[in-house]
Formats: C-alpha cells, sequence, structure tokens
C-alpha cells in the first residue's frame, strides 16, 4: 500500500510523522512524501528519511519546487504511488500502531467497501498540558460503528451536519475506486481539499465505517484550518457563512448536475447550504434569536415613506 504525506514548512511535526509509518505493524507500505514548497527543514528531514530506507520512501517535489496546494500534492503523490491501496497522512498527523494492518484486513473482508475510516481523535493531548489532556475528542461518525453504508446516505449525513467527513488521516480507500472519481480536484489549494475528494467517491460508492480511531489529528495554532479560521476566511459555525465553504458548495452544485445526480434530497440540501451566501440579507434576519426576528420582520413590514 501507499502512504501519501504531503508537508510544508512541518519541521516541527514532519518526524514524528514519518516515524509513526515507519513503526506499523505491517511492514507493506510505501510512503511518499511530497514537498510543497518548504522553505523552513522539512526537506532535510525527508531527506534523511529516503536515506535511511530508500526502498520504501521517496521524496517528491513540484516542478521548480513551487507551492501548489494540497490537492496538487497529493494528486502527485497518488501518479507516484505503486501499491492497490492508498492512504493519506499529513505532516502534523500521526497513525497508531495498527492502523494500516488493522484497515487492510477491513477491506480484505469487505471487498464491496471502496474506502474504510473511523473516528479520528482531534489531538490535544499532544502538548503535554494538564488543561488539554481532557480535550481529546473523536470525530462525529454519526452511523452505527462498524457498518457498511451504501451510497449517498454519507453525503446526506454531511450536508446535514449530523456527521463529519473523514479527517485524511483516518482513510484507507482502493486506489480504483481514487482514479475513478479523478482524485483531488487541484482548484482547492487547502480548505474543503478533502471535503471536495470524500464527496466525490462517498456519493457514488460505499464505505465500511469503523468505531475505533487508529489514527491522531493534532490540534495546534499553526495548522491550515486554524491559520484561515483567524484570517476569516474560514469559520467552523454553518450560521457564520465564509468564502472557503461558499465555494465548495458552488463546486457542489455543479458537480452534482455534471454527474446528473437525481437525489432530490441531496439537491434540497445543496440549496438550503447556500442560501447563507446567494442571499445573505435574508439569512441573518432568519438566523436572528425570535424576539428580535420578530422586531426585524415588523420593520420590514413598516410602509416606506
Amino acid at each position: 500500500m501507499s502512504v501519501v504525506t504531503i508537508f510544508l514548512d512541518a519541521e516541527r511535526f514532519l518526524e514524528e510523522a514519518i516515524a509513526s509509518v515507519v513503526g506499523q505493524t505491517s511492514g507493506d507500505w510505501e510512503l511518499l512524501l511530497v514537498d510543497d514548497g518548504s522553505t523552513d527543514g522539512s526537506a532535510a528531514i525527508a531527506e534523511r528519511a529516503v536515506t535511511f530506507d530508500p526502498q520504501r520512501m521517496r521524496l517528491l517535489r513540484h516542478e521548480g519546487g513551487l507551492w501548489r496546494g494540497m490537492s496538487a500534492s497529493r494528486n502527485l503523490g497518488l501518479r507516484a504511488a505503486r501499491g492497490e491501496l492508498i492512504a493519506f497522512l499529513d505532516a502534523d498527523d500521526v497513525y497508531l500502531p495498527e492502523k494500516l494492518e488493522r484497515q487492510t484486513a477491513l477491506l480484505d473482508a469487505h471487498p464491496e467497501a471502496v474506502l474504510v475510516y473511523g473516528p479520528s481523535l482531534h489531538w490535544y493531548s499532544w502538548t503535554g498540558r494538564p488543561e488539554d489532556s481532557a480535550r481529546d475528542t473523536p470525530r462525529k461518525l454519526g452511523v452505527p460503528p462498524d457498518t457498511l453504508v451504501l451510497p449517498p446516505t454519507l453525503v446526506r449525513l454531511f450536508l446535514d451536519h449530523r456527521a463529519w467527513t473523514p479527517a485524511p488521516c483516518s482513510v484507507l480507500a482502493r486506489r480504483s475506486a481514487i482514479d475513478a472519481v479523478g482524485g483531488f480536484n487541484d482548484e482547492f489549494k487547502g480548505m474543503f481539499e478533502d471535503q471536495v475528494f470524500f464527496y466525490k467517491l462517498l456519493l457514488e460508492l460505499p464505505a465500511w465505517v469503523e468505531g475505533t480511531p487508529w489514527d491522531l489529528y493534532r490540534q495546534h495554532p499553526g495548522s491550515w484550518t486554524e491559520v484561515q479560521r483567524r484570517s476569516g476566511a474560514w469559520s467552523p459555525s454553518r450560521h457564520h457563512p465564509n468564502p472557503a465553504r461558499g465555494q465548495f458548495l458552488e463546486w457542489l452544485e455543479r458537480y452534482l448536475e455534471e454527474r446528473s445526480m437525481e437525489d432530490a434530497g441531496i439537491r434540497r440540501a445543496v440549496r438550503r447550504e447556500l442560501r447563507p451566501y446567494r442571499h445573505p440579507a435574508l439569512h441573518r434576519v432568519a438566523s436572528l434569536p425570535s424576539r428580535a426576528l420578530a422586531a426585524a420582520r415588523r420593520r420590514l413590514a413598516r410602509p416606506r415613506a
């Protein structure tokens, strides 16, 4: 199997991520380290790792050593991958030792599933601070654990905010399925690029959702998500429209049209989720508390002079 690890200025965590692959109970893996234009010591860490185990590790770069974004970097890794099974591990995340062995066994046991994922643990306790020790929480599955879920059930749950899309580090997927949906979309550089990928897969293909977390999804201020949140480009709240989610939803509406997806419930859900972006004034009124909403409606109903 092939593990794709993309990195950009990740010298603080990259060595730990690599070590978590080397420490797997399954030795049947290759590790593709994709440098997305790093300017710190990340590349030197990757080069040392490749020198240590050149048979199983390779370092890849974009032409000219340029930054191309997360989707293009994962696609570069996919093009070079030799395995029939593909896993992803971002440079600040960590696999638990049995991750690849356990998930390979699940795909062998459930050949109808094109991918397997579990409830990645949002990992705060890596800091060692007492106040972070109780903050670790698993991602929300939204379905009973250890279940084969047929399409497009998971996409409905994602759109209704009853389940979270998988974290990339939680997934093991069949290469044939990834190729069938065209991999990642290069236009998504760093936000929602994973959701685009998983929506494409799970709109049409079944997944095995397991109940055990085999990966640690590190939470830290330097992560891309946190940087975008502080800049205002992204918000975790569905009630606060933000550009990154708007771009994703516009893409999803187009994609459903292109694929002639007939599921009326999903189409309605997409239109509902797009409403704050297309009708922001109405959304602001609808989001007000009930008393404030009544007052706003009265103001709107007053005849104008």
